[in-house]
């Protein structure tokens, strides 16, 4: 160090600039000499899913659980804890609640402005952004637009200036535009930061770190938003696009590599289809940190039982995934991660000293506590919009004399399930009646599937009240801004999709003497589709291995053929193979229709005006094949629901103890499968 020349400089004690320094002097350098050390943490966000204020607009109540104006406060407390800081957040931004559709679909957002949840990202100083699945949901001109981009792709206006938008770049290396061959986004960024770094004479100095971001979404939204990007783009697997592209960040200089990967681990072959790389992605050389996503999971969590963060290589507990520092925030604000990646400078570069880097998950709401306060700068930025978004769900549309919840979905209540499937097969019916009658002999039937289960807590459940129901309620019915599509399926695969919805449940020992968990949590709550029509019957025998539980599936009384034909109404995600249930990979599409799947409920109910149980919320078309287990066979959902089991007809249920001690506000329930 003696042959490089320094300069100190003292400040006013003053001065902002006080909390980087010691003393108030700082060592300005020429280079960064060996043996110097920083800690550089990366903030992670993810899966935000427009949830900005600490507000429910299905329930039309403040909810302290959730909220970006809550994990601001986090991201201040982190920034003082590490001066030193970059804020990214992973994907999954634009689309997910009420204020979301309310600026995309009600009252479309003019370009000059700038999206209520980048309002709040600006405000906030976040360095960059990667892309999620959900956020092509709305289209890519609408993309193009909120996030100020110039897309080069059929539909969108390429010459045309860009729409007000974020002040932070996004990044996607593996979507590419069919017309140009160029990536949709830019594939990377590398951001200059300044940071206060220990100097080897244990003196502080300034310097400047790049940091290169590399962003990755699943693959599979050609299948999932099909409608939207069919012959738009193309994917890239996340290996080849990192092998492609990592490369190039280095000899461009970036001194770390940091992949915004929006998805989950998955040990599976690689396929550049894989919808969860994030495991593979690891393995690939050059990448210093992973910020992980997309299935709503906690990452490090010693105590997780989810089987991504049991597979080879994956630490869950340190939080590395083949030695990577590794993090995944959970969703809709309810967690902040971070990584302290402790650097030390040897040879001109900027090394990760793996031992003494530290990633941990920090909850809004720790478990048995109150949530952080929110950040008072947060909702006065989205106010007119927050305020416009509620007038907007209030908007009345009809009645109903019953409940409709999920908290019972999983063991057979179809009270929040029903009025969908009938508003989608009447829906089917009358357009094939229109424009198919070729097919107008074929039954109709309708699958759908309870959104909300409890996945991120007690107030996780679709929970409509007896009384009016108005638009924030059908947003609460179906929650996404799908397309709806009918299928024409035969017997087989019609046992066959149901076979695959079954796998929502765990198989059970009869012997087993202890607690055995109904239901299994990998298996997300929007893939049990279920049928709700007083013509098809069957059983699920969950003592049998999955793919081999439905059991006397029969159409009005007798036995379905394995080529007896059906059309079937479900959604765009799933008729293209979302959730890869067999027999289902878009060939079977008859009908594409126009209009979302929610705008078909709201019609419907505003038709029938007012809803009843017993010909809206009453029609089961499967029960559990009946029997007597050794011990209790439990389940998870919000706690003192019984009685809208009784309600809904399930008397078999009942509460063992109204705290399972997840960490989550839920309650453990038994359900005798003898009855």
């Amino acid at each position: 160090m003696s042959s490089q020349r320094l300069s100190r400089i003292c400040l006013p004690l003053s001065l902002p600039l006080l909390a980087l320094l010691v003393g108030g002097c700082t060592t300005i350098v020429p280079g960064v000499p060996a043996g110097s050390t920083v800690t550089l943490a990366l903030l992670e966000t993810t899966d935000l899913h427009g949830n900005v204020a600490s507000y429910d607009y299905y329930k039309l109540a403040p909810d302290a659980s959730l909220g970006l104006e809550r994990t601001a406060t986090l991201i201040r407390a982190a920034r003082a804890e590490f001066p030193n800081n970059v804020l990214l957040d992973n994907g999954d931004t634009i689309q997910g609640t009420a204020l979301s559709d309310y600026q995309a679909v009600a009252a479309p957002l003019p370009c000059g402005e700038t999206l209520a949840i980048y309002k709040v990202f600006n405000a906030l100083g976040y360095d960059g952004a990667g892309v999620g699945n959900h956020d092509f949901n709305y289209g890519l001109a609408y993309l193009n637009q909120v996030t100020g981009s110039r897309f080069d792709v059929d539909g969108v206006d390429a010459a045309r200036p860009a729409c007000a938008g974020p002040t932070f770049p996004h990044v996607l290396a593996n979507v590419v535009s069919v017309k140009s061959g160029q990536p949709l986004f830019r594939p990377y960024a590398i951001i200059d930061k300044p940071v206060t770094a220990t100097g080897p004479d244990g003196q502080p100095l300034r310097a400047t770190i790049k940091v290169g971001i590399i962003g990755f979404t699943p693959p599979t939204i050609l299948t999932w938003d099909k409608r939207h990007l069919e012959g738009k783009v193309r994917t890239l697997g996340v290996r080849e696009a990192a092998e492609r592209y990592i490369p190039e960040m280095r000899a461009k200089g970036a001194d770390l590599v940091v992949a915004i990967s929006h998805g989950g681990l998955d040990d599976s072959d690689y396929s550049p289809t894989l919808e969860n790389g994030s495991w593979h992605l690891a393995r690939v050389p050059g990448v210093d940190a992973l910020l992980i996503g997309h299935s709503h999971q906690v990452f490090p969590n010693a105590a997780s039982t989810v089987a991504q963060f049991n597979l080879p290589g994956v630490d869950k507990a340190k939080g590395t995934v083949y030695g990577v520092p590794t993090v995944m925030a959970s969703l809709w604000g309810k967690h902040l991660g971070v990584i302290g990646l402790r650097l030390t400078r040897k040879d001109g570069r900027w090394l990760v000293d793996k031992e003494r880097t530290t990633v941990e998950v920090r909850p809004i709401q720790p478990a048995g506590g109150p949530a952080v306060a929110a950040d008072g700068a947060v909702l006065p930025l989205i106010e007119s919009e927050h305020a416009a978004t509620i007038r907007y769900v209030k908007t009345p549309i009809g009645a109903t004399d019953f409940r409709l919840s999920t908290y019972f979905a999983d063991v057979g209540d179809v009270s929040a399930i029903q009025v969908v499937n009938q508003a989608q097969a009447a829906y089917l019916a009358d357009y094939v009646k229109a424009n198919l009658p070729a097919y107008a002999g074929l039954p109709v039937l309708s699958l759908a599937s309870p959104f909300k289960t409890g996945s991120a807590g007690a107030t996780d459940f679709t929970d409509v009240a007896a009384g009016r129901i108005a638009l924030n309620n059908a947003a609460d019915l179906y929650l996404y801004p799908n397309s709806l599509v009918g299928v024409k399926v035969d017997g087989a695969v019609l046992k066959g999709w149901l076979e695959k919805a079954a796998g929502r449940f765990n198989t059970i020992d009869p012997a087993r003497p202890g607690e055995q968990e109904l239901v299994n949590t990998s298996f997300a709550g929007f893939n049990f589709d279920m049928p709700t029509s007083a013509e098809l019957r069957y059983e699920i025998d969950v003592t049998r291995p999955a793919g081999q539980r439905i059991v006397d599936l029969r159409w009005r009384g007798a036995p379905v053929a394995p080529a007896q034909e059906f059309l079937v109404a479900t959604n765009n995600y799933r008729a293209a193979g979302g959730g890869a249930f067999p027999g289902l990979d878009g060939s079977r599409t008859v009908v594409t229709a126009p209009d979302n799947n929610r705008d078909v409920l709201i019609d419907y109910i505003k038709r029938e005006r007012e809803l009843r149980r017993a010909t809206h919320g009453d029609a089961r078309s499967w029960r559990f094949k009946r029997v007597k287990t050794a011990g209790p066979v439990v389940f998870h959902s919000a706690p003192g629901k019984t009685a809208l089991a009784r309600e809904a007809g399930i008397d078999n249920v009942r509460e063992l103890r109204s705290d399972d001690r997840g960490g989550k506000g839920l309650a453990v329930y038994a359900i005798d499968l003898g009855r």
